[in-house]
């Protein structure tokens, strides 16, 4: 029998509600370390009030025809209990070996000023029955914690704040942490890398901030202009858009949106220009970048022999047995001439064998120099060092990346020592991530950028890509010839058909199909798809099934679910762990949904799950899931669970920078809110060597003729032309 599932959260807004039977669908916005919004649905004699935590019951299940949802067998109006953070902080990580059971022992025995009770006296603990090395665990733990931390813990828990945030915390304001978080909670925003408005507004609520403190609707005013920056994409926000949202959203709530913004301008949290609203360091980014590029390089390379080089080309033509094209030789002494080469083509273009001649000329033409590669993702990254035969690495590995402080280890006063720098599958970084680049590298005397600018642009804000591209202030090669291969030829040929909006199927014959059935058919025809490509020998990591969106009757949720059902089922012989509505499964396929530098994985990695401990056969009694990335094994416990899912389907943003060789993925009309061309192109083009749609092919024909819905709005591009000189580049 399937256990109740408990979560907790406040409702968003209801989506349907029948006054006779009290049947009620409802979004919900889980209050964890997710933040995930899903919809639920129960019989409820009451409207649940919104912005108010309610704890409720029952399990997730999959509709037919909406996808996974969670069906409320009873909800509650849970009590505020500072007994349940000391309970979370007794059996936390800081004390390993005591669980929830030996905690709730003993704060029922000696009540919520249990912790200091221990302090003045440990023995106390002897008459609750615990044993000597449990009791030397709790007193140790809490006399090591003079420091003012293990108030700081006890309250981070008692207000259900993730212990993650504690080194992040203790990191900025050490000892005075708590003092200063009682204080004004809203200042973690500014202060404290990793936390969020709503997080700052959780303390605050829990300590009886009112809605319309002064400070509070500062912070919210600058995490707004952030929030609708991520949203679109753009680098910055209209004045009059920023305060339309503002009013909207504190609806009820007096506000002075003028006097707010003066105090965000005069402290540098929003730049304003001409109307144009920026947080700061979108818009320090877009400044520093264009300054860097003026000023580049700072050390040119020295005179290299134009015919020493020629001849070099033509031997490794004869060693490769290839026949560079005239594009391709022109972009190789664009290379040698200019310190900035931008070059961007489409699958089949090129690209691939420019970037193997481009490294080893260098190399050959300065032998003591050194080269360093390096891509968003890592199997990005991979694939790459494998093209070049030299070291390539992630952007954020090569920056040296902290994930607690969010900073970068190399930087200005620590630069990358590398004479060349390739950065391949560019359309993926984002301005921020650019520009913290481009602070690393006052010692590079070349940058070569690689990218489809015909892909989905980078997650977070900024077009860089295009940007650089639209300046004209770069040598570009634009590479448009198709050379035909064995395999992946159809695959190729769709790619470049769906520029013109247009894509008949009837043309290809190997290696690209296309099934038509309905949204309700898609996820049976899917299995059978998968289990065909298995039968010919193929494995699961060879197949990718990608899906624009999670939720739906074809949405990523509901084909992981099945993929996984139907691939590696339950078995008594394998372990399973249930993690809110995903059970994992020793033998699953794997995704990495965060960067995680410490572990050398990184968001969009793939990997295996080798083993499940229980939190009875660990030290710390918690539960453990060990997955494999590639050789490289990596273990989560319930901190950080979150990073992963399922990978049996996952979306296309999170293939970007990846291929595969059999890409299997739905097209319907229920995706009709993502389908445009870039996303159809860039899924598409993840197939290595074969492609298989289904689905509804009007919608594929319908999403390959809507061009991008949102245009994103940056202001790079002007940076770039008013800092650059008016020298006229040769033609492309």
């Amino acid at each position: 029998m399937e256990t109740t599932v408990r979560l907790s959260g406040k409702p968003v807004y209801i989506v349907y509600r029948n006054d006779v039977t009290f049947y009620t669908v409802m979004r919900f916005l889980l209050l964890d370390e997710s933040e995930k919004v899903i919809t639920c649905t129960g019989i409820l004699p009451s409207v649940p009030e919104t912005d108010i935590r309610y704890n409720i019951y029952g399990n997730y299940v999959e509709h037919p025809r909406f996808g996974m949802q969670f069906q409320i067998e009873s909800l509650e109006k849970p009590l505020p209990s500072e007994e349940e953070g000391i309970i979370r902080y007794l059996s936390g990580t800081q004390f390993p070996g005591i669980g929830k059971k030996t905690a709730e022992k003993i704060v029922k025995k000696l009540g919520e000023s249990c912790l200091q009770i221990i302090r003045d006296n440990p023995d106390i603990l002897k008459t609750i029955g615990l044993k000597e090395d449990k009791i030397n665990i709790i007193s140790e733990g809490l006399r090591e914690e003079d420091d003012g931390l293990s108030e700081l813990v006890r309250f981070l828990n008692v207000h259900g704040i993730g212990m993650r945030n504690l080194v992040r915390l203790n990191r900025a304001y050490g000892k005075d942490a708590l003092r200063k978080i009682q204080e004004n909670p809203y200042r973690v925003i500014e202060e404290c890398d990793g936390f969020g408005f709503k997080t700052a507004d959780r303390i605050a609520e829990s300590l009886g901030f009112s809605k319309d403190d002064e400070r509070r609707l500062y912070a919210y005013l600058i995490s707004l202009c952030m929030d609708l920056c991520m949203a679109s994409g753009d680098s910055y926000v209209m004045n009059t858009v920023l305060e339309e949202h503002f009013r909207k959203d504190l609806s009820g709530i007096e506000a002075d949106y003028d006097a707010l913004l003066d105090a965000a301008l005069k402290n540098r949290r929003l730049i304003m220009e001409e109307g144009r609203i920026y947080p700061k360091s979108q818009y320090d980014a877009e400044c520093y970048t264009a300054s860097f590029l003026q000023m580049f390089p700072w050390f040119d390379i020295d005179p290299f022999d134009e015919e020493l080089m020629h001849g070099y080309l033509n031997r490794m033509q004869e060693e490769y047995g290839i026949q560079y094209d005239e594009t391709q030789i022109n972009a190789v002494e664009k290379f040698f001439d200019y310190p900035f080469l931008i070059v961007t083509g489409g699958p089949g273009t090129g690209k691939t064998t420019l970037v193997r001649a481009l490294v080893t000329l260098f190399k050959l033409l300065y032998p003591s120099s050194t080269v360093m590669c390096t891509a968003p993702t890592g199997r990005a990254a991979k694939r790459l060092a494998e093209v070049t035969d030299n070291q390539a690495v992630t952007v954020h590995s090569l920056l040296k990346w902290d994930l607690e402080s969010n900073t970068f280890g190399k930087n200005e006063d620590d630069p990358i020592e590398a004479d060349l720098l390739i950065i391949d599958e560019f359309s993926m970084v984002d301005i921020h991530l650019f520009a913290n680049l481009l602070k690393a590298c006052r010692r590079v005397r070349r940058i070569c950028v690689i990218g489809d600018e015909d892909q989905l642009p980078s997650v977070s804000p900024g077009s860089v890509l295009r940007d650089l591209i639209a300046s004209e202030q770069f040598p570009l090669v634009r590479l448009n010839h198709i050379y035909r291969q064995k395999e992946g030829s159809d695959v190729i040929n769709l790619a470049h058909m769906i520029h013109s909006g247009e894509a008949d199927f009837l043309k290809f014959s190997h290696d690209v199909a296309f099934f038509e059935c309905s949204r309700f058919e898609v996820k049976e025809n899917v299995l059978k798809i998968v289990q065909w490509a298995l039968d010919k020998g193929y494995s699961m990591n060879d197949i990718q099934v990608l899906a624009p969106m999670y939720s739906g009757p074809c949405g990523i949720d509901v084909l992981n679910n099945a993929l996984q059902e139907a691939f590696n089922p339950y078995d008594r012989r394998k372990k399973q762990m249930r993690v809110g509505y995903i059970t994992f499964r020793t033998g699953d396929k794997i995704l990495q949904l965060k960067n995680q530098p410490d572990d050398d994985v990184y968001n969009g990695d793939i990997g295996m799950l080798e083993e499940i401990y229980t939190a009875e056969e660990t030290e710390n009694h918690q539960p453990v899931i060990v997955v494999n990335f590639d050789g490289i094994y990596v273990e989560y416990n319930p901190d950080n669970f979150k990073n992963i899912t399922l990978a049996y389907c996952i979306s296309v943003h999170k293939s970007q920078g990846s291929e595969y060789p059999i890409v299997v993925m739905p097209v319907t009309y229920q995706y009709s809110i993502m389908l445009q061309r870039k996303l159809l192109y860039t899924g598409v083009t993840r197939a290595r060597q074969s492609l298989v749609l289904l689905g509804e092919k009007g919608a594929f024909i319908k999403g390959i003729q809507t061009l991008e819905r949102h245009v994103r709005a940056t202001t790079l591009r002007q940076r770039i032309q008013k800092s650059m000189s008016d020298d006229v580049l040769p033609d492309s």
